[in-house]
């Protein structure tokens, strides 16, 4: 733990190499502490703004929630009937309770990446650890919330997540605030094993003043499928995330995808990166991007092919709506194998004439028939959702880019 330590205090003025640089010192690290409670006791303002993030206060359908509230874990827990199938905890409890945790911390994520994981390690504010036990196959979500409520604060969390061999589950994330300035950065080291499958969930629902900054590495083994989907639809100050799927397996998948709305000022720059080392390895990076007022949007692609017979594609498609808006798509494709399929489609483009006065002779306001299109344009039906699961999170984006637009 020395080490990382000081690895991270020999970055704390590195750069990233994407993205506006922040000034950490202008953050405030004394926060209020808050007690224990179960979700159905939060205030109502809380479950409601968690609720437009995927997390349901009830649990209802949920097999175990997670809820981080500022720098304290208010709720952990498994519902009884998954008890001895899932783990969840702060990773803080993780490390004290499990000794072998130290041996995947920092391991997929480099402590020195840059300044924010520097930080993330210096100033470590808890962060969820789940682990599926070999297996099981998880009928319900998890869900874990990381929510901020006091103005001006950093969180910094370390979320570590473990599906151990054969084992197939579905992850929620909600990340949002009813603070107006803030900073939020997330560290997330994934390990997907042998014949294990991961679809994990992210959505961010933030406001006009919070930095963003989430640094994810996933490492997928043989026979193993990793899916990140990524919802960010709420104006933001500043978004940059570049997470990175390693596909080390043979037979080992991994799609990246993500739907992002751009407005007000917000500079946003996101992306995947998915490098495939494995024999017969395959990849998929999909972004759909709405960029609108003011908003910058960087949309990047990766693809690295070194392994024998791997594949993969990138899709990024953007959509200006506004004046003054932008969107740079760049997708990149790394060959290093004679042996690798590899391919991308990019486009950017403005809403088709005819698409709205067909919308409009139906009797739509303009208004009304532009949200109707970016609704149809953001569909998390990329995602390949299970149906409940596509329609909770259909329901989500719908409502948030109504009161977005």
């Amino acid at each position: 733990m020395t080490e990382w330590k000081d690895k991270a205090r020999k970055s704390t003025e590195k750069i990233a190499p994407f993205g506006a640089d922040l000034d950490l010192s202008a953050y405030n690290r004394k926060v209020r502490e808050w007690e224990k409670t179960p979700l159905s006791n939060l205030s109502d303002d809380l479950k409601k703004k968690a609720l437009l993030t995927g997390i349901s206060s009830n649990e209802e359908l949920r097999c175990g929630s997670y809820f981080q509230l500022d720098h304290s874990v208010v709720f952990a827990g498994v519902k009884k009937q998954f008890e001895g199938k899932v783990e969840i905890m702060s990773t803080k409890e993780a490390m004290q309770q499990y000794d072998w945790v130290k041996n995947y911390w920092w391991n997929a994520v480099p402590v020195d990446s840059d300044k924010y994981t520097a930080e993330a390690e210096l100033q470590w504010d808890n962060g969820y650890f789940i682990r599926i036990l070999p297996n099981q196959k998880v009928t319900f979500p998890l869900q874990a919330c990381l929510f901020l409520s006091q103005e001006g604060i950093s969180q910094n969390v370390h979320n570590l997540i473990i599906v151990e061999e054969g084992s197939d589950v579905q992850i929620i994330t909600g990340c949002t605030s009813s603070a107006r300035r803030a900073l939020h950065i997330g560290v997330s080291e994934f390990y997907v094993k042998k014949n294990a499958r991961l679809t994990f969930t992210m959505i961010h629902r933030w406001m006009p003043e919070i930095d963003v900054r989430p640094r994810a590495v996933a490492i997928v083994e043989d026979n193993a499928t990793f899916t990140s989907n990524y919802i960010c639809l709420n104006p933001v100050r500043s978004l940059q995330l570049y997470p990175t799927a390693k596909c080390i397996g043979n037979n080992s998948s991994a799609s990246l995808n993500s739907i992002i709305l751009g407005a007000g000022e917000a500079e946003i720059d996101v992306g995947g990166r998915v490098l495939l080392k494995g024999t017969n390895s395959s990849g998929y990076v999909v972004s759909r991007c709405v960029a609108k007022e003011r908003s910058k949007i960087h949309a990047r692609g990766q693809i690295i092919g070194e392994g024998e017979a791997t594949k993969a594609h990138i899709d990024c498609r953007g959509l200006i709506v506004s004046e003054g808006a932008e969107i740079h798509a760049i997708p990149v494709l790394d060959g290093i194998t004679k042996d690798c399929e590899l391919s991308h489609e990019a486009a950017v483009g403005k809403i088709k004439e005819e698409e709205l006065w067909y919308l409009r002779s139906r009797g739509l306001r303009e208004e009304d028939a532009t949200s109707l299109i970016i609704k149809g344009y953001l569909n998390p039906g990329i995602f390949g959702l299970p149906g409940d699961l596509e329609k909770e999170i259909k329901r989500v984006v719908d409502v948030t880019v109504e009161e977005t637009m």
